[in-house]
């Protein structure tokens, strides 16, 4: 295909500058041609017939002319700099007509195919006024992304003939992670205080830091009245105490290839990465410093610890982009660069597979001089394929033998764990609609109890 053709061929695919006939004018023409043919049975002259369709090609031409000229027309688009992965937004397009004439358009934005929307968008622009049409997407990959063009195509008067204009609207676009369970917390925290209908334990008693005086009511310690304060008042007033704050919390967000393993909404990474968010926004509300490190087969990502709700976007700019590598994780080298840049005691919460992490034996060596300082938990996802394989009935005997080998692998799972826990590192899975809540209410347990 020569450069001509492929220029045409981009035009007509509505891209770049350009007009087209409609549907309307070719089904005019096909009309007056099956009209003019039958005709000349009757006599009709080719002369005649030639003339007619001159006539018709100078009225659709006239119409063309009496359409707006490209440069009357002016579009702009309104997008948000940032969307969350997996949530409709709204995109707003203003349509300035400048000319006298009304016209009917259709549309196709430019934007990346990992975005879900449906193109064409129709509409009418009045003439001398701004039309405002709004149609929805949603962005399915998280990334940077830059849209450049708008494809914009308006038809004649009567419709015959379809005028194309390419605008450039450059606009970039962050795609970031679902913040929804992240909302959801700073709404309401009591809500990430139940994990399978368990409450957290309270706290030891007197300790951390004083909170405020207030009256005594029953259930409370009675070595915790104030008796200050309650003869002052004629009322039995107790002191109130909540967690230290000021702890060092490390988030350690694994990117290997087993972190890519899809799930019902998403992969095991982007849960991941919201269930950090999530007790990142926990641990900040707290008064926490909160460090990020994301890992595979190298370290990609390291945020430095800071508190604050403002360190809330520091990490999230730094790791939205994050993807899953085909590398395996290399948990040896991340933990022996973990040794050297966190020395202050800090929670170590690793979101991984916990199936692989177990069968790492270099890992461990590292993790027993690391739980000297530090206090460990990993937080996996729970298989719900292996699970449904052994609540299977065995029906004939592949099935049995599938639900027998389920069986042991999760047999296998529990003995590792157990090895490992006795060596001080707690290991939970969650349901991957539960992980955040998992996440958050074992940092509060945490916390409430002062174990760091």
């Amino acid at each position: 295909m020569t450069k001509l053709l492929k220029n045409l061929w981009g035009r007509f695919l509505f891209r770049d500058r350009g007009v087209l006939p409609t549907k309307r004018l070719l089904l005019l023409y096909l009309f007056i041609s099956l009209v003019l043919l039958s005709g000349m049975g009757w006599g009709i002259s080719w002369r005649n017939v030639i003339t007619v369709n001159i006539i018709v090609f100078l009225i659709s031409l006239v119409d063309l002319l009496l359409s707006p000229n490209k440069k009357q027309l002016s579009i702009k688009r309104t997008f948000s700099a940032e969307l969350e992965r997996g949530i409709t937004y709204p995109v707003q397009l203003e349509i300035n007509n400048q000319s006298q004439h009304s016209f009917s358009f259709r549309l196709i934005d430019g934007l990346p195919q990992t975005f879900e929307t449906s193109f064409p968008v129709f509409g009418v622009a009045e003439k001398e006024s701004t039309t405002e049409i709004t149609y929805e997407t949603i962005a399915l990959v998280r990334g940077n992304y830059e849209i450049k063009k708008l494809y914009f195509r308006y038809s004649s008067l009567l419709g015959l003939w379809e005028k194309q204009k390419t605008v450039e609207l450059m606009e970039s676009v962050k795609v970031i992670p679902d913040l929804t369970e992240t909302k959801q917390y700073l709404e309401n925290a009591q809500k990430f205080l139940v994990y399978e209908g368990l409450k957290i334990r309270r706290q030891r008693n007197g300790v951390g830091d004083f909170s405020k005086i207030r009256s005594y009511v029953v259930g409370d310690d009675p070595r915790k009245i104030n008796w200050r304060q309650t003869a002052k008042l004629q009322e039995v007033m107790t002191n109130d105490y909540e967690p230290e704050h000021g702890k060092y919390i490390t988030i350690l967000i694994d990117c290997g290839r087993m972190m890519g393993a899809e799930l019902t909404k998403g992969n095991r990474l982007e849960k991941a990465l919201e269930a950090a968010l999530t007790v990142t926004a926990a641990a900040l509300k707290n008064g926490d410093y909160v460090s990020v490190l994301a890992f595979s087969k190298e370290i990609k990502v390291f945020v430095p610890p800071a508190k604050g709700m403002a360190h809330l976007q520091t990490i999230l700019h730094a790791t939205y982009h994050l993807n899953v590598d085909a590398a395996e994780s290399n948990y040896a080298a991340v933990l022996q660069y973990l040794e050297m840049v966190q020395k202050k005691r800090s929670l170590l919460l690793l979101f991984s597979d916990v199936r692989t992490f177990l069968h790492e034996e270099s890992a461990l060596a590292y993790l027993k001089r690391l739980r000297q300082r530090h206090l460990f938990l990993m937080i996996g996802i729970e298989d719900k394929t292996l699970i449904k394989r052994t609540k299977e009935e065995p029906l004939d005997v592949q099935s049995a033998m599938v639900k027998s080998i389920a069986q042991q692998q999760i047999l296998l799972k529990k003995r590792e764990k157990i090895k490992w826990e006795k060596q001080g590192l707690q290991m939970i899975e969650a349901r991957e609609e539960k992980l955040a809540i998992a996440a958050v209410s074992h940092y509060i347990d945490i916390m409430n109890q002062n174990l760091l």
